[in-house]
This record gives C-alpha cells, sequence and structure tokens, in this order.
C-alpha cells in the first residue's frame, strides 16, 4: 500500500508538470490553456494513484487505459471544424500528453514524467517555426487561414442587389463569410459601400479577382476591390 507522503509527492508532481504543459498553452491563448492541463494531469494522476492504492492481485494498468480513453473524448472537445479546416487538433494532442505526465507522475516515475512535461513544452515551442517554414517552401498555410475585404461603391438603389450578389458569391466557394455591411457614404451622391470579410483556408486570391470582376458589370457600380485583411483591421 503507498504511504500518503508518497501520494501527496506524486500527486502534487502530476500539477506541477500538467501546470508547466498549461503555461506555454496558455501564453498562446489557445483554448486548453494553463487551467485544463493542470486538471487534466492532476486527474490522471489520481486514477494511477487509485489504481496502485487497491489491493496487489487486480490488474492495475486497466485505470491508466480507462484515463487514456477518457482523455479521448475531451480532447474532441476542442477540436472543431471551420470551414475546411480544423482547428484545436494541437492543443487535443498536448491534453493527450499531459494526461500521459500525469499518470507516470501517478506511478511515482518522477524522472520520466519530467522529460515527458519538458519534451511536450519544446515541441510545442520549437516545431511551430519549423513547421511555418516548411509551408512556406511548399507555399501553402495550413495553421494560418488567410482574410480578405471586398468593397463595393454603387448606388443607393443598386445596394440590395449588391449584397445579395456577395453572399451567392461566397456561398458558392470555400470562403467564410466573417462580416457583410453598407455604409452611407452621404457625399451627396446617394452612393453607399458595401464591404465584406471573408476568410479563407487556402490561398484565394484568383477567386478574389473573379468576384471582382463580375461585380465590377453590375449596374450602379462605381468601383470595387479587394485587400488582403490583417487581422488587426477593425479591432478584428
Amino acid at each position: 500500500m503507498m504511504s500518503h507522503l508518497a501520494f501527496v509527492e506524486n500527486f502534487f508532481l502530476a500539477v506541477l508538470l500538467g501546470s508547466v504543459i498549461g503555461v506555454e498553452r496558455q501564453w498562446r491563448q489557445r483554448h486548453a490553456g494553463l487551467r485544463t492541463n493542470s486538471l487534466v494531469a492532476a486527474g490522471s494522476g489520481l486514477f494511477v494513484l487509485l489504481s496502485q492504492m487497491i489491493p496487489t492481485g487486480t490488474d492495475q494498468s486497466r485505470i491508466a487505459s480507462y484515463v487514456v480513453s477518457g482523455v479521448g473524448f475531451l480532447g474532441a472537445g476542442v477540436i472543431m471544424r471551420d470551414g475546411t479546416s480544423v482547428r484545436g487538433l494541437n492543443t487535443a494532442a498536448t491534453l493527450w500528453c499531459s494526461a500521459a505526465v500525469g499518470c507516470l507522475a501517478g506511478y511515482g516515475l518522477h524522472l520520466e514524467a519530467a522529460i515527458g512535461a519538458l519534451t511536450v513544452v519544446t515541441m510545442n515551442i520549437c516545431l511551430r517555426p519549423l513547421a511555418k517554414v516548411i509551408n512556406r517552401q511548399n507555399n501553402t498555410s495550413i495553421e494560418q487561414d488567410f482574410y480578405y475585404r471586398v468593397t463595393v461603391v454603387c448606388k443607393e438603389e443598386s445596394e440590395n442587389p449588391i449584397r445579395y450578389l456577395l453572399l451567392q458569391a461566397v456561398s458558392a466557394t470555400t470562403l467564410v463569410l466573417q462580416n457583410l455591411k453598407s455604409v452611407d457614404l452621404n457625399n451627396g451622391s446617394h452612393t453607399v459601400e458595401v464591404s465584406a470579410d471573408v476568410e479563407s483556408p487556402t490561398n484565394q486570391n484568383q477567386l478574389l479577382e473573379q468576384i471582382v470582376s463580375r461585380l465590377g458589370l453590375e449596374k450602379g457600380v462605381s468601383s470595387v476591390a479587394w485587400k488582403a485583411k490583417n487581422l488587426s483591421e477593425d479591432g478584428a
């Protein structure tokens, strides 16, 4: 039977190492941050400690196996689909690793648990820039979406048709509409500016050119343009 001192040492090591992983996640403002990773590691450690306090003769590894499957359901909760892209995979994998670190600490494998936690943090910090370099070499961006703004200046009577065409153009593509608004220019010519902010998981410059060319043919349109949009614009 495990002593109370060993129980406390193993449990608090699980919490500490889970917090180490969580600090890096919190710093990057991920959905599962400091508290989530700490709780996952703490819960995993408690379950493993429970298995060691069960009288000998029982299969102590069964509880650890249930921890693995349980954390799998938790990880699925942070994975979200956004258009054609999927977010949260790295967060889910980090939670899974936090559970493994907690299990190691719970079994009293302190050095192994510490090595595991530091390795997870190092991978999240160091492999991210490497992944971006690889993506740039392939002219693709997996972790960073593309944001665009389409702006149309037209007569007041053409506002509704232009808004409808913009919605129709976006819905027929992989673009995701973030914002659609109209602003009265108040310049005496009864014109309005219709703007749409859209997001895409891939580069869609050619598609934006086609949409702009199509809108430029509409009656009442005096100007139409698109540009890449920074997240800092309009407080985004």
